[in-house]
């Protein structure tokens, strides 16, 4: 995956978790960089640079506020980079619509159509403090008050029925209508590839399914629970461990929410210092400071969560305090890029961490050890552990797919169909099959039973897979796009009708509860970033013999 090292920025450019370069860096960056489209002012900016490499150079990477007349409109992400051995290393410029679509009218229309690229927001991370003075540089123009963060009030079912749009966009009051936006987004939006054209590429394999079906419905939009992302191509950060029960990270803090109260409960801030309050050998007593977190996952009373510079903090849901942290690796590539936790055949609670070093690592928490440790030729990026245990799905930085033995990690098939980089994988409760997703916009269901070729080849609208979920019961998989687009497919039907899940934003992750009964989507926006709640649509039929 695409590396932020911190290590190689200077202190001096570090002032909180999220760096922010010194003047002379953005002088150095606006000789690099081309020229930001017109108008345009600096707000905000991050420092970044790519993992040493005999063919690499440091780079410079700046936020920029395209203001229009109308305050926040859309950001801008120039990001200067010299060539390296990486496809992705070449000089690029991304641009993400973020809580902007509230701001056109049709004058900023037509200009986003000409000139705003809508790409998959490389390297992008959120400020807290910057997001609050855009929200008071908005609150400040008087005709949009309306759009304030604190004025657009959450949504029910009820308020759907009604025809309310689900996030609250006030469509009616803007001289943009949502089909129009939706026809500029799938137009303008450009898919991040690490193989050139992998997406055009893998468009003939791929099947036609019935769009239309109805699986799960609207239920809530929850805005005042921000789930936010830090890593534009790790999106594991919401999880359900009951149909009323949410994890989440937004900003510096991993989150409680209740469906039940709508209250949200602080669990880990890592802004500042962190440190483990049990004593285990082998954890980190002096604990870490300003933790950037790309990955978590939550299952069992146990939270992990990973971060940038391969740290690993795990706390248990029935207790206080912290109970572990370590460090998986020293590497300068050490980015955490996926956990997943799950309990041996004798019940002991483990999880396996992936990491950006190539490494794929077993911790056992009942001992707070580290049990196995596998290492591969490309930084791994997302792991699945089969239903029986003796399997697992490695995927990362190369198009195949490996399928390894979970004892002794020795690699006993390579799944060739992939075009470019993989960033989710899931297996289905059936043991035998399971799903890949992956940024040439695919994702591919594979049979275990024959892995000469991927029996299903199913495509997004806008972007790369970055995450899939199966029901537990197994009768749908969910698959989920960078932005914009959840797809559920019923397995059924042989993955042949779906229900497509619409609406606009960066998606930070989705979960289904264990008993399927919810399915919940974060989604980051500065302006309609919320918590999505849909409710699982059951067959009636039987109660028609009553009557």
């Amino acid at each position: 995956m695409t590396n932020l090292d911190k290590k190689s920025i200077p202190s001096s450019h570090i002032t909180s978790s999220f760096p922010i370069p010194d003047a002379a860096a953005y002088s150095h960056a606006k000789s690099v960089t081309p020229a930001s489209p017109s108008p345009a002012s600096l707000a905000s900016a991050a420092y970044f640079s790519p993992r040493a490499s005999p063919a690499s150079s440091s780079a410079t990477s700046f936020f920029r506020f395209h203001a229009g007349r109308f305050g926040a409109a859309c950001f801008f992400l120039d990001v200067a980079r010299a060539a390296t051995a990486r496809p992705c290393a070449t000089r690029r410029r991304f641009s993400i619509m973020s809580g902007s679509m509230s701001n056109y009218h049709d004058d900023h229309l037509e200009e986003m159509e000409d000139d705003h690229d809508m790409d998959d927001p490389a390297d992008y991370m959120v400020d807290e403090q910057y997001e609050r003075e855009v929200r008071d540089s908005d609150s400040e123009d008087g005709d949009h008050d309306q759009l304030n963060d604190d004025k657009i009030p959450d949504t029910s079912s009820a308020d759907a029925r009604k025809g309310k749009d689900i996030q609250g966009i006030p469509w009616e009051k803007l001289s943009v209508t949502r089909e129009r936006y939706r026809k500029v987004r799938l137009e303008k939006y450009k898919n991040y590839e690490n193989v050139p054209n992998s997406g055009e590429a893998a468009r003939k394999d791929c099947k036609a399914t019935e769009k239309g079906e109805m699986y799960y419905e609207f239920r809530q939009n929850t805005r005042s629970v921000k789930s936010t992302i830090l890593h534009f191509q790790l999106r594991n950060l919401v999880w359900a461990t009951s149909k009323h029960d949410v994890y989440l990270m937004s900003h510096y803090t991993i989150l409680h929410w209740s469906a039940l109260s709508g209250v949200d409960t602080e669990l880990m801030n890592v802004k500042g210092h962190v440190a483990p309050t049990e004593k285990h050998p082998g954890s980190l007593s002096e604990g870490f400071s300003q933790t950037q977190v790309s990955t978590m996952a939550v299952k069992d009373n146990l939270l992990v969560a990973g971060g940038f510079q391969g740290e690993l903090i795990c706390k248990h849901l029935d207790r206080e305090g912290i109970s572990f942290c370590c460090r998986t690796t020293y590497d300068d590539n050490a980015i955490t890029n996926a956990v997943e936790i799950f309990n041996t055949s004798s019940g002991a609670v483990h999880f396996i961490a992936s990491n950006n070093d190539s490494g794929v690592r077993d911790y056992d928490m009942e001992r707070f050890q580290l049990c196995k440790h596998f290492q591969f030729e490309w930084p791994v990026n997302h792991t699945s552990l089969s239903p029986d245990r003796k399997l697992v799905v490695v995927v990362g930085d190369d198009p195949d797919v490996l399928l390894i033995d979970a004892n002794s990690g020795k690699t006993l098939h390579y799944v060739k169909g992939h075009r470019d980089y993989s960033f989710a994988s899931a297996w289905s409760p059936d043991g035998w099959t399971f799903a890949t997703g992956n940024q040439d916009k695919t994702c591919r269901i594979w049979d275990m039973r024959n892995l000469s070729k991927s029996v299903h080849v199913l495509r997004g609208n806008l972007g790369a897979i970055r995450s899939i979920r199966f029901t537990s019961d197994g009768r749908f998989m969910s698959m989920a796009e960078p932005a914009d687009f959840v797809h559920l497919y019923d397995v059924k039907s042989d993955y042949n009708k779906r229900q497509e899940l619409d609406f606009f934003g960066e998606i930070s992750g989705t979960s289904f509860s264990p008993d399927t009964d919810a399915l919940f989507v974060g989604v980051w926006d500065r302006t309609y970033g919320s918590l999505l709640q849909f409710g699982r649509l059951y067959n009636q039929s039987y109660l028609d013999s009553l009557f």
